[in-house]
């Protein structure tokens, strides 16, 4: 078993290879949730998530006996960032496996640091199952992404930056997928003060963790289905299960509603980009999943290799829950001029068009007319009822579009 001792030693081998991430105090989470909120900004690590830390400290304590023929790993993305670095970094070849659905972005990320890909099944386990066929057959170094001493060593080392830079935290909450992260962290935390609380967050579409704990047994999940790709896990490790059960206090998830609009309220109120498995701690914290009230609350954020066509439906989804973008949707004459209407209105509202589509070919639209679909932008809410008010004053017939 893993000891408080290893992440100690870890943290020596990874001084001068990873950052020591900021603590972010954050003004407007705190407000929201009610407790006092600290960022872990691990988006900002080296290859943008704290995979790395676990990877570096692996590989770099492997034997040589063991590396002559490379390091395998399977990976959503960040923890194939982590090894291809780290291996890159000590000279030797990496093969990462990865899932077919994984971001561009993340792939071409682990292709950049130096990795071969291999992009294999539809999700992580499918992935792990191809990579071990490849290890065996090459002789290879497996590193694992969760379920593996050192692994969860140098995650741990996020565990010994807190409690440095908030001496007075009262709970740390972390996402889990496999529970490498958490693992570590808890076990770093409760060496230092076990009054501190460590909480674990997993996406309502993945929480095989929480079940195995439920069940006291680890549990495979059927199938996993969430945007919070890093965490979608089927089966949590057998490691990781024990040290969770000993020190991790609750176990709570989040919708994937939840994770996008925090996601969204990041990017908008603090500025920091982070991805969907990387913010289900914060969206822990501002849904009041525990609670946090009064408390020192340090969520952290654990990667930012967002997928940019979800971080677009992210914000655009965002815009709308605050009011910020509205679509409606019109019946009018499918005569000239009759759109140029429609248009001055939203102008003389300050209105920004963003998108227009007409129907036609719809057998529900009478003959002579024509239905738009037309989206824009909005400087507040009150913008919307003023707008809709105008359109009808026209006579048109007019629908806002959720």
């Amino acid at each position: 078993m893993i000891k408080y001792s290893d992440i100690i030693s870890a943290q020596s081998t990874l001084d001068g290879i990873i950052k020591v991430t900021n603590l972010l105090p954050s003004k407007s989470f705190s407000q929201m949730s009610g407790a006092n909120v600290f960022l872990k900004l691990e988006n900002l690590q080296t290859t943008g998530a704290f995979k790395v830390r676990g990877a570096y400290n692996k590989i770099a304590n492997l034997p040589k006996e063991d590396t002559k023929n490379g390091v395998v790993a399977a990976s959503a993305g960040n923890h194939a960032q982590g090894v291809a670095f780290a291996s890159t970094h000590q000279g030797l070849k990496s093969t990462i496996f990865m899932p077919v659905f994984t971001p561009p972005l993340k792939v071409i990320a682990t292709k950049s640091y130096g990795a071969d890909v291999v992009l294999s099944g539809e999700t992580f386990d499918d992935a792990f199952a191809a990579s071990q066929v490849f290890c065996n057959e090459h002789k290879a170094s497996y590193i694992h992404p969760f379920n593996d001493p050192m692994i969860i060593a140098g995650q741990g080392t996020i565990g010994l930056e807190i409690y440095n830079q908030c001496p007075k935290v009262d709970a740390v909450v972390v996402p889990i997928g496999g529970g490498g992260l958490i693992a570590g962290i808890a076990l770093a935390i409760k060496n230092i003060n076990p009054k501190i609380k460590v909480i674990g967050v997993q996406a309502a579409g993945a929480p095989s963790m929480l079940k195995s704990i439920a069940e006291k047994k680890i549990i495979t999940l059927p199938s996993v289905h969430t945007i919070a790709d890093g965490i979608a896990v089927k089966t949590p490790g057998s490691m990781t299960f024990d040290i969770v059960e000993k020190y991790v206090d609750e176990l709570v998830t989040v919708t994937d509603t939840e994770i996008a609009h925090t996601a969204y309220l990041l990017l908008q109120r603090c500025k920091i980009l982070a991805e969907p498995a990387g913010v289900t701690s914060v969206a822990a914290v501002l849904f009041k999943k525990c609670d946090f009230a009064g408390k020192n609350v340090v969520p952290v954020v654990s990667g930012g290799n967002i997928n940019m066509q979800l971080l677009e439906q992210i914000v655009e989804k965002g815009m709308m829950e605050e009011g910020l973008r509205a679509t409606i949707q019109i019946i009018m004459p499918d005569q000239s001029g009759e759109l140029k209407k429609l248009l001055d209105i939203l102008q003389s509202m300050k209105a920004n068009v963003v998108n227009i589509l007409h129907e036609r070919s719809n057998v529900s639209i009478p003959i002579g007319y024509v239905l738009v679909n037309i989206s824009f932008g909005l400087q507040d809410k009150s913008q919307l009822d003023l707008i809709v008010d105008k359109i009808k004053e026209r006579g048109l017939s007019v629908k806002v579009i959720k």
